[in-house]
C-alpha cells in the first residue's frame, strides 16, 4: 500500500496542469498559435488542408483532438501530369517531356515530347529560339485539342504573359540554376489550359524531383463525365448569376424558412460593385479571307498586299487550233467570303482571236462581236483574221456574292487563234474592330432597391455617396494591338465602376431597445460601472459596483523584419527582344522582406540562398518608399494632359 500511494503522488505530481489553472489569455494565445502553426502561409494550409481533403486522407482540427476523413473528390491519380526538362549546352531546354494521366484512372494516356527546343518560358506557353540565342524566336501557347490530349499552338508573342529567357543569351546555366522556378513556370501554363479546359480537375500537389515535377491531381469540381458543367456557364455570362440566384432562392423552402424567420426578416442595405466595359478586339484581315482562288487561272500573283491579279485562257500566239471553227472553253472557280471587302473586281484587259463571250455563273457578262449571244456558234464567219485587244475597266463585283462563283470564257476559233483575259482585284484588308459593351450593372441599374453610391468612369470620380461631382472624363484614345493589326480608338469613356446601395427587404422587424446600453456608457466611469435594467413593473432599476479592466501585459512595437536584396538578371522577353540586352546594366536586384525568427535571446533574419542583409530586424517602414513605387507605375501608364495654362 505504501509503494502504491508513493506511485500514485509520483504520477499526479507529473500529471499536466488542469485546464482551470490557465488564464482566458494564455488559452487564448495558444489557439492562436496552433491556428496559426496550421494556416500561417500558403504551405501550410496545403499541407494541413488542400492536399489530404482532395486524397481523402485524415484532416485534424485546430486543437488536433479530432481527426475526419472528408471525400471531396470523384477520382483521384496518384500522378495527374509528370514534366522532365533536359538542359542541352546551349542553355535552351533540348528535351522537355510530358506523361499526363487524362482520366484520372493511374494510367498515363498521353506522352508529349517537344519537338522544339524551349528558349524562354512564358506564364501560357514557351519561345523557341535559334538555340543559344534569341533570333528567329517562335512562340507557342499550351493548348488542349478536341479529343483532350495536350499540345502547342503557334500564336503571337503579345498572346503570352510573363515570357523570360533561360538560353546563354541571356546568361549561363539558367535553367540548372533554376531547376525548381523553372519547372513551376512550366508545370503553372500546363496546368492551367487543362483546368481551363476541364474545370473539374484540380491540384492537389505538386513535388519537384530533380528535373522533374509531378502533380497530384483529382476531380472536384463536380461528378460528371462531361467537361462542360453548368458553373463554367457564368464566365462567359457573369451577369446571369444574379438572376439564376434569385429563382433558386425563390424556389428553396430552406430559404424561404429562413427568410421568413426572426432572424431573417427586416431591412438591410448592401453594397454591390459592378463594371461596364468597353470590350475591343481585332481581327487581321487575309486575301484568303476576302477572295478565295478554287482553280482554273493558270496566273495569279499580288502586286500589292491589298491588290490580287488573275488571269486565265491560252495567251501564247496561235496557241489554239480551230480548223474552220471550232469552240474553246476556259473558267475559273472563286469563292467569295466577304463580299463587303472586295473593293473592286475589274474586267482589266483582255485579247482574243477571233470570237470572245465571258459569263459569270452562266449570266453573259460581255462578248466581242457583241452579236454572238447564244451558245451555238457565232453568227458570222468565224475566222476574222487579226487578234483583237480591249481595256474595259468592266466592274464584275455586283455578281461576285458571297458563295462560290464560276468566271467562263468561250473562244470561237477559225484557223488558228489565243485568248487571254485579267482580272485585278482590289481589297479592303483594313483592320476589322469589334465592340461590344460588357454591362455587369444592368441588373443593379433596373433593380427599384438599388441607387448609385460610386461611379469612377476611366479614373474620374463622377458619382460620390450618391451625389454627381460634376466631374466628366475627356474622350480618349487608346491602341489596340493583335498580331499585324493595330488601331488608334477614340471613344467618350471605355471603363466605369460603379457601387449601387441596395436595400434588402426581409420584413418587419421591431427596432431594438438601446437604451439600457446608452445609461452604461454615459453613466460608466473608468473605475465604476453603472447598469439599468428593466423591473418586472415596467420600472427601472439602477445599479453600480467598481470595475477595472484587466492588465493587458506588454507586446511588442510591431512584428520585426528585415530588408534583404540577391542580384537577378532581365532575362523579360518582350517582342523587342530580351530587355537585359538592352539595358547598360542587365543585372539589378531582387528585394525581400522576411518575418525575423527569435533565437538566442535575440531576432535573426532568415537570408535566403544568394541574398544580402539590406536592413537588420526592426520595426522597419518603407512605406514612402512603397507610395514612390506605385505613384511611379501609375503616372506612367496614365494619359498625358495637355492643357492652356502658363506653368
Amino acid at each position: 500500500m505504501v509503494k502504491r500511494g508513493i506511485l500514485l503522488l509520483a504520477a499526479s505530481a507529473l500529471a499536466p496542469a488542469p485546464l482551470s489553472a490557465q488564464t482566458v489569455e494564455d488559452r487564448a494565445r495558444a489557439a492562436a498559435e496552433a491556428s496559426r502553426a496550421k494556416t500561417s502561409d500558403s504551405d501550410a494550409i496545403q499541407q494541413n488542408y488542400l492536399t489530404p481533403g482532395l486524397a481523402g486522407q485524415p484532416i485534424s482540427t485546430v486543437d488536433n483532438s479530432r481527426t475526419f476523413n472528408p471525400n471531396i473528390a470523384c477520382q483521384k491519380t496518384a500522378t495527374l501530369l509528370e514534366l522532365i526538362a533536359q538542359p542541352a549546352a546551349t542553355g535552351d531546354i533540348g528535351t522537355l517531356r510530358i506523361s499526363r494521366d487524362k482520366d484520372l484512372d493511374g494510367t498515363v494516356d498521353q506522352t508529349l515530347t517537344l519537338p522544339v527546343p524551349v528558349s524562354g518560358i512564358c506564364a501560357n506557353g514557351v519561345v523557341s529560339c535559334q538555340p543559344g540565342t534569341w533570333n528567329q524566336c517562335k512562340s507557342f501557347k499550351w493548348d488542349v485539342a478536341s479529343g483532350g490530349d495536350l499540345k502547342l499552338a503557334q500564336v503571337d508573342l503579345t498572346d503570352l504573359a510573363g515570357c523570360y529567357c533561360i538560353n546563354n543569351s541571356c546568361g549561363s546555366n539558367l535553367v540548372w540554376g533554376n531547376m525548381a522556378s523553372v519547372l513551376k513556370d512550366l508545370g503553372g501554363g500546363v496546368i492551367g489550359a487543362l483546368t481551363t479546359a476541364d474545370p473539374r480537375v484540380g491540384v492537389a500537389q505538386a513535388v519537384i524531383d530533380g528535373p522533374a515535377i509531378r502533380y497530384t491531381g483529382a476531380q472536384s469540381t463536380a461528378c460528371s463525365p462531361n467537361p462542360a458543367l453548368p458553373q463554367t456557364a457564368y464566365r462567359a455570362s457573369p451577369a446571369t448569376i444574379q438572376g439564376d440566384a434569385a429563382s433558386v432562392a425563390a424556389s428553396n423552402s430552406i430559404f424561404q424558412a429562413l427568410k421568413g424567420s426572426p432572424a431573417g426578416v427586416g431591412k438591410a442595405e448592401q453594397i454591390r460593385s459592378c463594371t461596364i466595359t468597353r470590350e475591343v478586339s481585332l481581327n487581321a484581315v487575309k486575301a484568303d479571307d476576302v477572295i478565295a482562288h478554287l482553280g482554273g487561272a493558270y496566273a495569279i500573283y499580288a502586286p500589292a498586299p491589298d491588290q490580287l491579279t488573275l488571269q486565265m485562257g491560252s495567251p501564247r500566239d496561235d496557241s489554239l487550233r480551230g480548223g474552220s471553227c471550232r469552240i474553246f472553253e476556259f473558267s475559273m472557280r472563286l469563292r467569295i467570303d466577304d463580299p463587303d471587302r472586295l473593293a473592286q473586281f475589274r474586267l482589266s484587259h483582255y485579247f482574243f482571236d477571233d470570237w470572245l463571250q465571258l459569263r459569270i455563273d452562266g449570266e453573259l457578262m460581255l462578248s466581242n462581236p457583241a452579236n454572238w449571244t447564244g451558245t451555238g456558234l457565232p453568227p458570222g464567219k468565224c475566222e476574222r483574221k487579226r487578234t483583237w485587244h480591249a481595256y474595259p475597266n468592266l466592274d464584275l463585283k455586283p455578281w461576285l456574292t458571297r458563295g462560290e462563283h464560276v468566271i467562263s470564257m468561250r473562244i470561237a476559233v477559225g484557223g488558228e487563234g489565243e485568248a487571254f483575259a485579267q482580272f485585278d482585284a482590289m481589297l479592303d484588308l483594313s483592320c476589322n474592330p469589334t465592340e461590344r459593351i460588357v454591362d455587369l450593372c444592368a441588373g443593379y441599374a433596373g433593380d427599384v432597391n438599388c441607387a448609385l453610391h460610386d461611379e469612377s468612369v476611366d479614373g474620374v470620380e463622377t458619382f460620390r455617396n450618391g451625389v454627381g461631382t460634376g466631374l466628366t472624363p475627356l474622350p480618349q484614345a487608346r491602341l489596340f494591338e493583335s498580331g499585324a493589326c493595330s488601331l488608334r480608338l477614340a471613344r467618350p469613356w471605355f471603363e466605369r465602376q460603379r457601387r449601387y446601395r441596395c436595400t434588402v427587404d426581409t420584413g418587419s422587424m421591431p427596432e431594438p431597445d438601446l437604451s439600457r446600453g446608452a445609461y452604461i456608457i454615459d453613466h460608466s466611469t473608468e473605475t465604476m460601472l453603472a447598469d439599468r435594467t428593466r423591473t418586472s413593473d415596467g420600472g427601472y432599476a439602477t445599479a453600480s459596483r467598481p470595475f477595472a479592466l484587466p492588465d493587458r501585459g506588454s507586446v511588442p512595437a510591431c512584428e520585426p523584419v528585415c530588408k534583404t536584396r540577391a542580384p537577378a538578371r532581365n532575362t523579360a522577353a518582350t517582342l523587342d527582344g530580351v530587355v537585359g540586352t538592352k539595358q547598360n546594366a542587365p543585372v539589378g536586384w531582387d528585394t525581400f522582406y522576411h518575418a525575423c525568427t527569435a533565437a538566442g535571446g535575440g531576432d535573426v533574419c532568415p537570408v535566403g540562398p544568394g541574398e544580402e542583409i539590406v536592413s537588420a530586424c526592426g520595426c522597419l517602414d518603407d512605406f514612402p518608399e512603397a507610395v514612390v513605387m506605385m505613384q511611379t507605375v501609375r503616372l506612367g501608364g496614365a494619359d498625358m494632359v495637355c492643357t492652356g495654362e502658363v506653368r
